[in-house]
């Protein structure tokens, strides 16, 4: 059984189920897998969701995002081309979590 003190000190893990990424990527880039692994090590974190867009499967997506996926974006805004920055996706977080 947990003590109450214990409750209190333990820092709650913050709640972004509200949230969803989506992904433009292709099967066979080493930059979308890297991407998305950055994306699933926050996920664990957050407890946001993950939509994965392979965009070979779609000739409209692969002419609008040619070679520049991976392509993440949240709401509709993009948010990362080429390259997911873990510091700066920590802080966008964070800021959806506190505008929320």
């Amino acid at each position: 059984m947990t003590s109450l003190l214990s409750r209190f000190l333990r820092p709650r893990r913050p709640e972004a189920s509200h949230l969803t990424f989506t992904v433009y990527s292709r099967e066979q880039c080493c930059c979308c897998h890297k991407a998305i692994d950055i994306l699933r090590d926050r996920q664990g974190r957050y407890g946001f969701q993950i939509e994965e867009v392979d965009v070979d499967g779609d000739p409209e997506l692969a002419a609008k995002y040619g070679n520049e996926v991976p392509v993440v974006s949240l709401g509709g805004k993009l948010r990362f081309r080429g390259v997911v920055n873990p510091v700066l996706l920590d802080r966008l977080i964070e800021a959806e979590l506190r505008g929320a």
